[in-house]
């Protein structure tokens, strides 16, 4: 009997070896996500626990000592993984106390065995302490079981309310009910064996249900993860479809920028150009047809003619808003936060950026306001950022960069925009803001130094100087507006 005993317990902790090890896979596997260590530690104490008391009358009863003491610790454990469902978790002081109790067990159950005939106190001592814990788990599972209603929690409380069950009669019948007078615990009653073996039996089943609970939690998050997946394919095809076309205007913005303020205009006006003097030249076309037959009639003149003047009228409002940005007249500026104008720009950007792998350091203090002409500056900021975004992509650099800041400095708004690429070689550095003057060798010259004359127009400045490290930086400055 004794020696059946004893395989029973090899047979737990090999058992309890299994859930350790799969334990302990699932928590290295997920160790950032919800999985908490104690989990695996609790499951493998109760295997050392199991292991001890099967070994101990082969070899020394203090492995009895280390049985029980690995035992409750395991049972504690799970009082810190409930304690952390709960977002609960002890501090330090609390768990040092609460450790201090199986200190106390070790020493004074080790005290114990080398006492004759104290079996009874040490099973007490053992199962009480057990059953205090086993309340303590309880309480913590029903208090998650409010928050989270599975039935994997619901079964971890009836396994709990089990084990409590059944070693509060087991420590009633060892101290009351048993006939007994001298045992040990190899050579118990049957009564005692078969309460403690359902004791063993439902903590067993505690951690298969713990590795039921995780398993779901990690199934769950994975669904989560899949759906979150597919709904982020689903709107990232209808977005690439409707960013398609933004794209193209875009690039053929960042193309026509080439003459900085009027570059990234150019496009729009020569089409407005082309309307009305398109219209005008089939007026024309048809006037001389008419004179040529000779059945022009008065009215069918004039009306030509208003058409031809109206048409002449839209056409030189084109030429006036793009000759604007080069005359001395009314400026049409204010009050604009330099701030919101950097964020247009980079919205405009952003897909080039983004198809040229460049990341952007934003760095902008909040209420910069200066006093400009809003599509001026902004075709300011566009061009530098254009030349940074040209320059990084032709240097080859890996990790590529552009960074923007602007803040205060004293009555002034500083912005500098900075790349890391390959720089401006030396020789072209005392003319970089010459008209006509360029380093690339599509370009027209005219980028750097409209930016000149559009910041010295509101009574900035522009300058260039070398990067930290390696590439360009630009440094914009504007008066305060007051």
């Amino acid at each position: 009997m004794e020696v059946a005993n004893q395989i029973f317990f090899i047979v737990f902790s090999l058992i309890g070896l299994g859930l350790f090890l799969s334990a302990l896979y699932q928590y290295r596997a997920n160790e950032k996500g919800d999985f908490s260590i104690y989990w695996p530690m609790s499951v493998g104490l109760f295997s050392l626990s199991s292991f001890c008391f099967g070994i101990a009358l082969w070899f020394h009863q203090f492995f009895l000592t280390i049985a029980n003491s690995s035992f409750i610790v395991s049972v504690l454990l799970l009082i810190f993984l409930y304690r952390s469902w709960n977002k609960r978790p002890f501090t330090k002081f609390q768990a040092l106390l609460v450790s201090i109790i199986s200190i106390f067990i070790f020493f004074f159950y080790d005290y114990l065995r080398v006492i004759p005939d104290t079996f009874k106190h040490r099973v007490a001592l053992i199962t009480i302490t057990q059953e205090l814990f086993l309340i303590w788990q309880i309480w913590e599972l029903r208090k998650y079981y409010k928050k989270d209603r599975t039935v994997v929690v619901k079964w971890l409380i009836f396994l709990s309310v089990l084990t409590l069950f059944g070693e509060i009669v087991r420590t009633l019948w060892v101290l009351i009910g048993s006939t007994q007078t001298n045992f040990f615990l190899y050579a118990q009653d049957a009564v005692a064996l078969t309460l403690l073996w359902i004791g063993y039996g439902s903590t067993i089943l505690v951690y298969v249900a713990l590795g039921s609970f995780y398993l779901e939690k990690q199934i769950t998050k994975e669904n989560q993860i899949a759906n979150t997946l597919e709904k982020t394919r689903e709107e990232n095809e209808k977005i690439t479809e409707l960013l398609k076309d933004k794209e193209r205007l875009i690039y053929g913005l960042m193309k026509a920028n080439k003459t900085a303020a009027t570059g990234a205009l150019s496009a729009s006006i020569a089409h407005e150009l082309n309307q009305p003097l398109g219209a005008s030249n089939l007026n024309i076309q048809f006037l001389k047809m008419k004179l040529e037959k000779g059945v022009l009639n008065p009215e069918l003149g004039k009306e030509i003619l208003d058409s031809l003047e109206e048409d002449n009228k839209r056409a030189a409002t084109i030429v006036k808003s793009l000759r604007s940005i080069f005359t001395e007249g009314d400026l049409n500026a204010q009050d604009v936060q330099l701030g919101d104008s950097i964020s247009k720009v980079l919205d405009i950007v952003r897909p080039e950026l983004k198809s040229k792998n460049i990341q952007i350091q934003l760095k902008v203090d909040d209420d910069l306001p200066v006093k400009v002409n809003p599509a001026e500056i902004e075709q300011v900021i566009l061009n530098l950022v254009n030349n940074a975004t040209q320059a990084l992509a032709n240097s080859g650099t890996l990790q590529r960069r552009i960074a923007i800041e602007a803040m205060r400095s004293g009555h002034s708004v500083k912005l500098s925009i900075s790349d890391n690429g390959g720089g401006v070689p030396t020789e072209f550095k005392p003319q970089l803001f010459e008209l006509l003057s360029t380093t690339k060798q599509t370009g027209m010259g005219l980028g750097l130094w409209l930016c000149k004359h559009i910041v010295t127009r509101y009574r900035g400045s522009i300058h260039y100087e070398d990067a930290f490290g390696s590439g360009a930086r630009f440094i914009v400055e504007l008066p305060l507006s007051h």
